[in-house]
């Protein structure tokens, strides 16, 4: 090799450097990524305050938990939104304790979390498997969410129940509203854990816009085909007070837990007033399939139903909700 091979060498070699291992003088001057140190005694509000600098889905809960603490502090009205897994499981009691405390203003939710409420205050959904024989299953009456069992005796016990609750929701008034029936059932209900018995004694409006879209809808179509043809559910007086309510709040702060039309009512009423002030997803929705599950705040931005603010006042939580609801609860009104 001549001399002037071994110069060209030598400069490749420094090329191909810079560019595995490029230099840079810049210092940055964020938060160093740091997680929790086991050594010594470590509570929960120490733990969570150290998810700041974890990084990943961590660091959102921690931004999540600040968010809901700015809310508190503003006095904010605040919108707490779930589907009806949220029930099923054991988020139930948190969601109880959130209304009992005070903590929430509105309830939007499915008609699948009021049946399920109901049948929770007199029988127990049961640990289960996600891997199970469905045939079998079938055969002994059981019915599976996830790795939770329903047995089916506890739909016939809400049937008859619902059957004496209807003849009196409706005896005065033929048609009646989502709010009305969440509100009048939870004041018959006895158990402290029942969110809907929480919403009624402490006055917190619960909004179930599909209120047809579980049993409770099934049952209120054999009792108008079987008993009472003029009974009705009327959904636009509800949608009214949503809409009037939030333009009365000086801020408005959303929590939404999961997707679906829950979530989107509260947005899409915040929009009439120029969008929400705060806003925290949890949700392991897939955003590239263009669903509103999927969909982060910042999309919901950019139809003005969530404020656009210069410090930051929305972040989404990508996890399951049974794993960090309870922990934002933990951080940010416990």
């Amino acid at each position: 090799m001549n001399g002037d091979d071994a110069n060209e060498g030598d400069s490749s070699d420094g090329e191909t450097r810079e560019n595995v291992v490029p230099g840079s003088e810049e210092e940055l001057s964020t938060p160093d990524v740091r997680g929790p140190d086991f050594r010594g005694d470590l509570d929960i509000g120490e733990l969570l305050e150290t998810y700041a600098t974890t990084g990943f889905q961590a660091t959102h809960l921690a931004e999540a938990i600040d968010i809901a603490e700015r809310m508190q502090e503003e006095d904010a009205t605040v919108y707490l939104t779930f589907t009806s897994n949220i029930v099923s499981s054991g988020l139930r009691e948190t969601v109880a304790y959130l209304v009992r405390e005070g903590y929430v203003d509105v309830l939007i939710t499915t008609s699948g979390s009021l049946t399920e409420d109901i049948i929770k205050t007199a029988k127990p959904f049961k640990m289960g498997e996600w891997d199970a024989d469905e045939g079998e299953l079938r055969e002994r009456g059981i019915n599976r969410l996830g790795n939770i069992y329903v047995p089916s005796d506890r739909y016939v016990w809400l049937e008859e129940f619902l059957y004496d609750f209807f003849d009196d929701f409706f005896a005065e008034q033929k048609v009646r509203t989502p709010t009305a029936f969440a509100r009048e059932v939870g004041e018959t209900l006895d158990d402290e854990d029942s969110v809907l018995k929480q919403a009624a004694d402490n006055d917190v409006p619960v909004y179930c816009p599909a209120l047809t879209d579980a049993e409770v809808g099934n049952f209120l179509y054999y009792y108008r085909q079987g008993y009472d043809a003029e009974i009705g559910i009327e959904i636009l007086d509800d949608y009214d007070s949503l809409i009037e309510d939030g333009l009365l709040a000086g801020k408005t702060g959303l929590i939404a837990v999961g997707g679906g039309v829950p979530k989107h009512h509260a947005i899409m009423t915040n929009l009439f007033r120029g969008g929400a002030d705060y806003a925290i997803y949890i949700s392991t929705g897939m955003e590239g399939d263009g669903s509103l599950s999927g969909a982060p705040p910042n999309e919901a931005v950019s139809w003005g139903k969530i404020k656009d603010d210069t410090e930051t006042n929305y972040t989404q939580v990508e996890a399951e909700a049974t794993l960090v609801f309870p922990l934002l609860v933990a951080g940010a009104f416990a």
